[in-house]
């Protein structure tokens, strides 16, 4: 690790060679990983009347874990390559908690917030990648990082109060500000998912890393697997294709080309992308559902993305430059 940063200081050629494809690659699958991602969050609001979030977690990595099982299997036959030993506890930890914990929260919180605000308090998220990659991954920790982050956290509190109205007179605001505390968690597990997986990349291809998850997260919704059954049989037609979309388009196919974008550029610079997300969402949701997030929440938004731009910042300040590279 520390011998690949000298190398390339002194043989600046091969990455300029290298780069642009590499960018090219990563940008693209980002490019699916957003537009997906931002699909889901409609498409979990669209269907949830018909799934509890535990079931609708499983259907959705049981569907994912057969899909991606026809590209990862052959692979895994030619290659042989399992994870040994200690090398399945990353692969644990974020199975349980990104595809399980994760995909639970964010389903239990779109029972109460529509798409558009849920996707906007997931967006925390990137910070949190962002701050826990400078300090665990060495990618730099500048001080642009921080007032970046305070915008943000000052835009996620804006979509909390506006979420905590009640929609009408004499409703009650609890379930929303559950939900908002719902999308809090899912987007803490998510953030420490990103780190833990970033070093599982090194040694598997994203695909595989992906699949290991997905069948792991899939596991712990066992117990729900009987629910799933009742609500698949009660369900209308286009509620269970909701659930057959899910699981194949956002989770099988977008959970992979994060991994592989994720393999390709640092942590917390690819994490910021996906402050994309909320507007895709908002978009699609308003199109679809004819939902749109309380004039509150869109401002905390706005100061979401702001605080994003600030963080960006870092990039430019030599400082952060030479902390990322001293290890």
């Amino acid at each position: 690790m520390p011998s690949t940063s000298p190398a390339n200081r002194t043989a600046p050629a091969p990455p300029r060679t290298a780069a642009p494809p590499v960018r090219a690659l990563g940008v693209a699958a980002m490019v699916v990983t957003v537009v997906l991602w931002a699909s889901a969050f409609v498409g979990i609001r669209a269907i949830g009347p018909h799934f509890s979030p535990g079931s609708l977690t499983l259907g959705r990595l049981a569907i994912a874990a057969v899909v991606l099982s026809l590209l990862v299997l052959p692979q895994l036959l030619r290659t042989r390559l399992l994870p040994r030993g200690r090398e399945w506890w990353p692969i644990l930890a974020y199975g349980v908690m990104w595809f399980g914990g994760y995909n639970v929260a964010l389903n239990a919180a779109e029972h109460v917030l529509d798409a558009g605000t849920s996707a906007l308090l997931i967006n925390v998220n990137p910070i949190l990648v962002a701050i826990m990659a400078g300090i665990f991954l060495k990618e730099g920790f500048p001080r642009w990082l921080i007032i970046g982050s305070l915008v943000a956290f000052a835009g996620v509190a804006l979509i909390a109060f506006g979420s905590a109205q009640p929609s009408a007179p004499g409703e009650g605001a609890t379930t929303d500000v559950a939900g908002v505390l719902l999308c809090l968690l899912a987007a803490v597990l998510a953030a420490v998912s990103v780190i833990i997986q970033k070093p599982v990349l090194r040694k598997f291809p994203a695909a595989q890393a992906t699949w290991f998850g997905i069948l792991v997260g899939a596991l712990c919704c066992l117990p729900f697997a009987g629910q799933l059954v009742s609500e698949v049989q009660a369900a209308p037609p286009q509620a269970t294709w909701g659930l057959v979309y899910l699981g194949i388009f956002p989770t099988a196919i977008a959970f992979t080309t994060w991994a592989y974008a994720l393999s390709l550029v640092d942590a917390g610079k690819l994490a910021a992308t996906t402050y994309l997300v909320p507007g895709t969402t908002i978009l699609i949701s308003w199109v679809l559902l004819g939902e749109v997030p309380a004039l509150l929440g869109l401002v905390g938004g706005l100061l979401c993305l702001v605080g994003v731009a600030l963080t960006r910042r870092r990039s430019r300040n030599p400082r952060g430059a030479g902390a990322a590279g001293s290890r």
